[in-house]
């Protein structure tokens, strides 16, 4: 029986840093066994995307080992263009925003500060909207929407601007699309995070010349890395089931379709599994190995229970 949920801020040295980092709640009523039993990483294969959502979770234990009952979720989906390939898919969006309400969850809200034109043009806000979760955006013009946060093991990040109502929530769940990306060549569980932070500091990650020059890509990347010490999702669950290769981040692209969808919570591990889908090495994406420096995660897939499944 794990102990009586409380409502922990979302800090990560408490007020030292003031509210800088999602973490876990211990919650009430755990009918799993020790998580060693559980993998680390659940990949399930299969032409029914939602289906290949729900299993990949479940593979994990279910979404009650990430959400308590009453719990006010926070997602952060991709939205970013209609191309194909290039958002989070419909059906991995419903797909959680289900199993959260079955776990218990008092709401699901997808929170950004893209326009909601983006959500409606990929077919996402009629997801959400359907599946009863929430849509809640903010004018990414008004930088008072977003909290000045302290990234005190950031390299070159020294400060991040996070949309204040994240920290309205009890965690938050990460469901990016992994696609190409014209700097780093890659985006995925990390990058995604940068969706939550204030367009106007999200510039400061982009020097000029960020698609070519090789320490401008560095720059970008270890920005990246350094936001995701201060911001810790719950849950990623990784839409690869359809994305671009060529092209990214926008597309349009040439499209690939592995039909996959990727859990869990070790963001290194996954981004390092996805970037391989498409012929890509964990090592020679700056950005995985800057987090692994960090210490968020493992690069080296040989020591991560990955579980794979196919519907």
């Amino acid at each position: 029986m794990g102990k009586k949920i409380t409502r922990r801020s979302f800090l990560k040295n408490g007020a030292v840093l003031g509210a800088s980092s999602l973490l876990l709640y211990e919650f009430p009523n755990k009918i799993y066994a020790s998580p060693k039993m559980y993998p680390e990483i659940s990949v399930v294969s299969g032409a029914d995307y939602y289906k290949n959502t729900i299993e990949a979770v479940a593979s994990l234990g279910g979404m009650k080992k990430y959400v308590g009952k009453g719990s006010k979720v926070a997602v952060l989906a991709n939205p970013q263009r209609p191309n194909p390939g290039a958002f989070t898919s419909p059906l991995v969006v419903s797909a959680v925003i289900n199993m959260c309400l079955e776990a218990g969850a008092s709401s699901v809200t997808f929170i950004s500060w893209l326009p909601v034109k983006s959500w409606e043009s990929t077919g996402l806000k009629t997801a959400v909207e359907k599946s009863g979760g929430k849509l809640d955006i903010v004018d990414l013009r008004d930088e008072s929407c977003f909290k000045t946060i302290p990234v005190p093991e950031g390299k070159v990040l020294k400060e991040a601007k996070v949309m204040k109502k994240l920290f309205d929530h009890d965690l938050l769940i990460n469901i990016p699309v992994t696609k190409d990306h014209l700097g780093n060549k890659f985006t995925g569980t990390m990058k995604n995070l940068m969706g939550l932070n204030s367009p106007k500091s999200n510039r400061t990650f982009h020097k000029s010349d960020w698609k070519t020059n090789r320490e401008s890509i560095i720059h970008l990347d270890q920005s990246i890395a350094d936001l995701n010490t201060i911001i810790t999702p719950a849950l990623s669950v990784v839409d690869a089931t359809e994305f671009i290769i060529t092209n990214g981040p926008f597309g349009p692209g040439e499209l690939i379709k592995p039909k996959k969808v990727i859990a869990g919570t070790d963001r290194i591990a996954i981004d390092s599994y996805c970037c391989q889908l498409w012929g890509l090495k964990p090592e020679d994406i700056v950005m995985i190995k800057k987090g692994f420096e960090h210490g968020l995660g493992k690069i080296d897939l040989s020591g991560v229970k990955i579980s794979e499944i196919t519907l």
